[in-house]
């Protein structure tokens, strides 16, 4: 009843009004079904002030009693003119032109889409897909998406890590709003820190990115779209509480400052004080913990001069306890009374993005962004002891322009970032500034008929890693209608923060060893790949319905790598790449709107990863060769005025074996097999819908109970030379049911 008690306390209590119009935009379909129509133009007659329907479909524009006639338009579609005499929310249908049937096809809103014009690979996930699960955070939100593989680190830390085309986070560029966020010291445990509720929408990106966001993205990117105080509801309320004692609130709370000014309060708080040993080990199955995380976000709007700003202050603290069941922190911290690790972390950053379009040319623009974080964690692991402090600063000035027409698009610019790490791991202090200024210029042809080209280059000059170039280039093809082909091949570059991206050698008794190489960052050199990747995309109708087929393939080719050798059981050895590396990964998904209200969504991929190591080429362990995914959802029939309805979503993962890094030179009690058994797992969840501002949800993850036995080696000799918990392929807690509400008032 406390804990309910110190949850309700966070609620916001006061509402506001605001002086602005707002609602959303449909189109109708041959079965008379309305779907919400993204990319559509709204503005006010004889002005300048106007807006682009998100893709919910929702748009808001100020109000002034001068302000007359809407005008609401989308190619394909007749416009409209409305006459506004008050401020009120407008739900207005469009109606197609009859001789563009194919484009309306093409826009038609679905939870995730891909586009058929852009020349990347991108995939996007609206605030629909990432409501089909409890979606606690982010690291949460891709259970629903094949392209995306999650699974924990470790058995005791309860950390998610997730991969795409064969590697893991550190190879992917993760941004929020195009800002990288997730990278250094945040990332093991980054994704976590950001909350379901405040993501609006995710875009996918596969193979290299843009070289507007920098030099660093290797297998793709990531990036979370916040929602914004304009278009968010005044207030949101959302509760969660799950059977493994998770306990979670999140509430919004937005208003309208001035004509020009909006602002939103963020609060997240999330505790789990139970403590669970489902499978018998004397360790908790899922850490206790307790994080708040607030954020405030201001937006600046004046679309008559042609400025948009945001800036956002955000805290963090985060504390996270795992172990033996009878470890106490207050007497047993890194003592050998009892292993357990604590991991307590704190967070403020604040960033700012400024956008400027001309408003007598507006094919020109310039873009600012800068943000600056302290990320502090202290933790230990047992009887290791890892802290890290780390100060960074990232810039960036971006102008948008064309080159004779419209077709000729350019993107150049300047980039500065910086940051400071002061780690202390193995008993030891590690100590490093980065510095790099970079250059950039992407060129982009678009003849949205037929073909679409984006080539990028971009020069850096860094302290540690030198001065190097960055190439990537995109290409798109339609041969013939809704098809597009796709090409990419783009150079990476980074720095491996080999303690903060592998946290989880910690929690295992093994010696960490770094071979020196005599390089810049912990004696070692940085890692470098080329990216290619080819995919094929195709729409189809087939007994009325819509559907596509995806057929994506991508190879990683690493010139250098920092190799995490775990060949050694007693060992773990990081170490220059002296050989091949490579990541193969071949994906094949079909969507498929089975009948009115469902959705069927399939893949199978494929994965090939290997690395050279001191005792061979190896596939990299814990990977499976082989994935299948499906994912169901139903919604029942809402008519015309009605907003209570039914909506249903079912999940299955398989996995295919998996190696184990190997064990045979330990004791015979010991030894693990050389793979994994296959996984396979069952997610479903209902949601209740009341009405537009109340829902209800409950579901179950892994209904089925699949449990990994025994995933800790040696746990009952914590301190012992066999102790390892980084044996993980499969679910540790087994059965996890949850239930929850959603509130909001626009």
């Amino acid at each position: 009843m406390k804990k309910i008690l110190f949850f309700i306390l966070l609620l916001p209590t006061i509402a506001f009004s605001q002086e602005k119009i707002e609602g959303i935009v449909t189109e109708k379909t041959d079965g008379n079904k309305t779907f919400s129509l993204a990319g559509a133009n709204v503005f006010w007659l004889d002005t300048s002030i106007g807006a682009v329907t998100d893709i919910d479909g929702k748009f808001s524009l100020p109000y002034q009693s001068s302000y007359t006639k809407l005008v609401i338009s989308f190619v394909g579609f007749k416009t409209d003119t409305l006459t506004i005499t008050k401020p009120r929310f407008i739900k207005h249908l469009l109606e197609a032109t009859g001789d563009l049937d194919q484009i309306v096809l093409t826009a038609r809103k679905r939870a995730t889409s891909r586009s058929y014009m852009s020349a990347q690979n991108i995939m996007t996930v609206s605030s629909d897909e990432l409501l089909k699960a409890a979606c606690c955070n982010l690291s949460e939100s891709f259970e629903t998406n094949p392209s995306i593989d999650v699974n924990f680190s470790d058995a005791v830390t309860g950390t998610r890590q997730i991969k795409m085309l064969g590697l893991t986070s550190k190879y992917i560029l993760i941004t929020t709003e195009n800002i990288p966020s997730i990278r250094g010291a945040s990332q093991a445990y980054g994704l976590s820190f950001i909350p379901g509720t405040w993501v609006e929408s995710i875009q996918i990106t596969k193979g290299a990115g843009s070289v507007v966001n920098g030099f660093e993205s290797i297998a793709g990117q990531i990036n979370a779209e916040l929602y914004k105080p304009t278009t968010d509801a005044s207030l949101f309320v959302n509760i969660y509480g799950s059977v493994n004692g998770r306990l979670e609130l999140n509430t919004h709370l937005n208003t309208k400052v001035s004509d020009k000014w909006s602002t939103g309060l963020y609060i997240h708080g999330n505790t789990r004080d139970q403590k669970f040993d489902n499978n018998d080990d004397a360790f908790l199955d899922v850490p206790l913990k307790k994080q708040i995380n607030v954020m405030n976000r201001w937006q600046y709007t004046n679309l008559e001069k042609g400025f948009l700003s945001f800036i956002n202050v955000r805290y963090l603290n985060d504390v996270n306890q795992s172990g033996q069941l009878n470890f106490d922190p207050d007497t047993d911290r890194l003592t050998m009374n009892a292993w357990g690790s604590e991991i307590n972390t704190e967070r403020f950053e604040i960033s700012a993005k400024t956008g400027y379009v001309n408003p007598e040319i507006p094919w020109q623009s310039l873009g600012v962004q800068f943000a600056y974080s302290n990320h502090k964690q202290e933790s230990y692991f047992g009887l290791n002891q890892y802290d890290i402090n780390h100060n960074s600063v990232y810039s960036n000035v971006i102008y948008n322009s064309i080159i004779s027409d419209s077709r000729h698009k350019i993107k150049t610019g300047l980039g500065f970032t910086y940051d400071n790490y002061d780690e202390f791991a193995i008993g030891a202090d590690f100590e490093r500034t980065e510095r790099s200024a970079g250059a950039f210029f992407e060129y982009a042809y678009d003849n949205l008929d037929k073909f679409t080209l984006t080539a990028g280059l971009r020069f850096d000059t860094h302290n540690l890693l030198g001065e190097f170039i960055t190439p990537r280039l995109h290409a798109r093809y339609t041969p013939w209608e809704k098809s597009a082909f796709r090409a990419s091949i783009g150079r990476g570059k980074r720095s491996a923060n080999i303690f903060a991206e592998n946290q989880s050698i910690f929690a295992t008794s093994r010696t960490i060893n770094i071979f020196n190489a005599n390089g810049n960052i912990y004696g070692l050199d940085p890692e470098i790949a080329w990216n290619y990747g080819l995919s094929y995309l195709q729409g189809f109708n087939l007994f009325g319905r819509k559907g596509d087929v995806i057929v994506d393939f991508y190879r990683t080719d690493f010139q250098n790598q920092v190799v995490i050798d775990w060949e050694n059981p007693q060992e773990v050895n990081f170490y220059n790449l002296d050989g091949d590396s490579f990541a193969n990964s071949f994906q094949l998904e079909l969507n498929y709107n089975v009948f009115d209200n469902f959705d069927f969504r399939t893949a199978y991929k494929y994965y090939d990863v290997q690395t050279q190591y001191q005792s061979g080429r190896l596939t990299k362990p814990l990977i499976p060769a082989h994935r299948f995914f499906a994912n169901a959802s139903y919604e029942t029939r809402l008519d015309e005025g009605e907003a209570s309805q039914y909506k249903f979503d079912l999940t299955y993962n398989w996995l295919s074996e998996q190696r184990f890094s190997s064990t045979a030179s330990n004791p015979i009690a010991y030894r693990l097999p050389e793979k994994s058994p296959t996984v396979g797992t069952l997610n479903v969840q209902v949601t209740k819908v009341f009405s537009q501002k109340f829902e209800v949800y409950l579901g179950g993850e892994n209904i089925t109970n699949v449990r990994q036995n025994n995933p800790i080696l040696g746990a009952e000799d914590p301190f012992g030379s066999n102790f390892d918990t980084t044996f993980v392929y499969g679910p540790i807690f087994g059965s996890m049911y949850y239930a929850g509400l959603r509130f909001k008032i626009k």
